[in-house]
């Protein structure tokens, strides 16, 4: 298959080719592997390949077949390195599957390759000392996201359809904003993150994927999700196949619009326009749509502040249990600027503070979980500004501890993080561009606790009224003269 073929079609698309016998999961897996060879020297997106050697029955699921990437970080695939963008872990070889990797094989799903994130999945943008910095494929001077950039600049790119991603506090939503694409953060307790942990950053982080279409993502998610014995959270059943929601239709919901985020952080004129438009197409579309104030339910400061205190604990856990399996020192040999400043910050975490932190983890949700009583939807920008310039994260960081990284990053992504928070879903959309530069901008939409169905639907609905997937970056395979 060429590559100019090859990039026309989604997973599902890919997947139904497999079924009818048009092509082979081999002949798949070969135009992802020239697709890769032809735009990663520009993106920087994946860190590693190998030949795979799943052997899925075509028709056997919706997605066999299909070529996949997964992120170098909180999935284990046997024999294959998992070193969490991370000096400190080089090297590190996965012993068995992770629960998620034997439902990626079980989807039918052709595994051949690993994408960067930062260190530790700690940053929202994708730099990393140990492979280099992931370049945007719509503007190589600006930033793919993170933390799952890579993942973001290579679906986006024609790589793959879909891809691995994580989400802490907006790093599904943040690349796919950044790349023009589809991400969807599950709810809590969505997908496993078993067995190896029962849960990362104390519910924070969740599994999902960034696609080009949202089809794609939402058939994953019929795919993996549902817990595994031991998991400590669970989310009810949806009563439909999210497959399904995507072509069902919304209808009128109650939208409310958050154009300026939380802490009096300013949105960009940019961004703002964007929303605007986003605002005027889903009106056309029959919502109610209003402004509104939403009450995070602790002050912005005192968010941060716990949000530091919760995720440098657990980062000062990881890296001592690292530094221990690996016999290596922790120290600028090992751990970038920013994370060594938070392991420090973090062992100076009480664990009084600590209980506190989860107090205020608390009354964020409940709080935002008023809002949806009378709200089906909250609508933001994902990010409030175009994806920044490469180094703007580094800008004086040596002068930052653990909180201050922490703050630098809430405050360039703030919208995001508050859902990871309450454990609710939520969406970036690709709904439209900047008018002057054509960059991607992504409209966060959020729900109610478990009501992922509802976001599919609207997706879907708004995917057909102002498509995307004729937009393509600059650095896109599809461009590829080869054979």
């Amino acid at each position: 298959m060429r590559i100019t073929e090859y990039v026309r079609f989604d997973a599902v698309g890919l997947a139904e080719l497999v079924a009818r016998g048009e092509v082979t999961p081999a002949e798949l897996e070969a135009a992802a592997r020239e697709a890769a060879q032809a735009v990663n020297p520009q993106i920087n997106a994946i860190v590693e390949t190998w030949p795979a050697d799943d052997e899925p029955s075509p028709g056997s699921t919706p997605l066999a077949g299909v070529p996949f990437l997964i992120k170098d970080i909180a999935v284990s695939m046997a024999g294959k390195r998992m070193e969490l963008g991370s000096r400190l872990a080089a090297g590190n070889v996965s012993g068995t599957d992770s629960s998620l990797m034997r439902r990626f094989r079980r989807a039918g799903l052709v595994t051949f390759g690993r994408t960067a994130t930062p260190e530790m999945a700690y940053s929202n943008t994708t730099e990393p000392v140990l492979y280099g910095a992931t370049r945007n494929p719509w503007d190589l001077t600006r930033s793919a996201g993170g933390s799952s950039g890579g993942a973001g600049a290579a679906v986006a790119a024609g790589v793959v359809p879909i891809a691995h991603a994580t989400d802490a506090a907006g790093s599904i939503r943040i690349p796919a904003a950044h790349n023009g694409l589809f991400g969807l953060k599950p709810t809590r307790g969505r997908v496993s993150m078993g067995p190896g942990v029962d849960e990362v950053f104390n519910g924070l982080a969740v599994h999902g994927s960034v696609s080009r279409t949202v089809r794609d993502s939402a058939t994953l998610l019929d795919q993996i999700r549902g817990p595994e014995p031991g998991d400590p959270y669970f989310a009810q059943e949806p009563s439909l196949p999210y497959a399904e929601e995507v072509t069902r239709h919304p209808g009128s919901l109650r939208i409310g619009v958050l154009a300026q985020a939380w802490g009096g952080h300013r949105t960009t004129t940019s961004v703002a326009d964007a929303l605007s438009r986003t605002v005027r197409l889903l009106e056309s579309l029959g919502h109610q749509v209003e402004e509104v104030n939403v009450d995070l339910g602790a002050d912005w400061e005192e968010f941060v502040l716990a949000s530091a205190r919760q995720w440098t604990a657990n980062l000062t856990a990881s890296v001592d249990e690292l530094a221990a399996a690996f016999d290596r020192p922790i120290d600028s040999s090992t751990l970038e600027p920013p994370i060594l400043a938070s392991y420090h910050y973090g062992q100076r975490v009480s664990g009084a503070q600590f209980v506190t932190a989860l107090e205020i983890r608390n009354r964020i949700a409940r709080s935002l979980a008023r809002y949806f009583d009378a709200h089906d939807i909250l609508l933001t920008p994902t990010v409030p500004e175009l994806p920044p310039p490469l180094g703007t994260h580094a800008e004086g960081v040596e002068a930052l501890d653990g909180l201050g990284w922490l703050r630098r990053l809430f405050d360039l992504s703030p919208f995001s993080a508050a859902f990871n928070v309450a454990g609710t879903p939520a969406m970036s959309v690709p709904v439209t561009t900047d008018r002057e530069s054509g960059l991607p901008i992504g409209m966060q939409f959020a729900a109610g606790y478990g009501l992922e169905g509802r976001l599919f639907r609207l997706a879907g609905q708004l995917e057909q009224a102002s498509p995307w997937s004729g937009r393509t970056p600059t650095v896109w395979a599809g461009n590829h003269t080869g054979p």
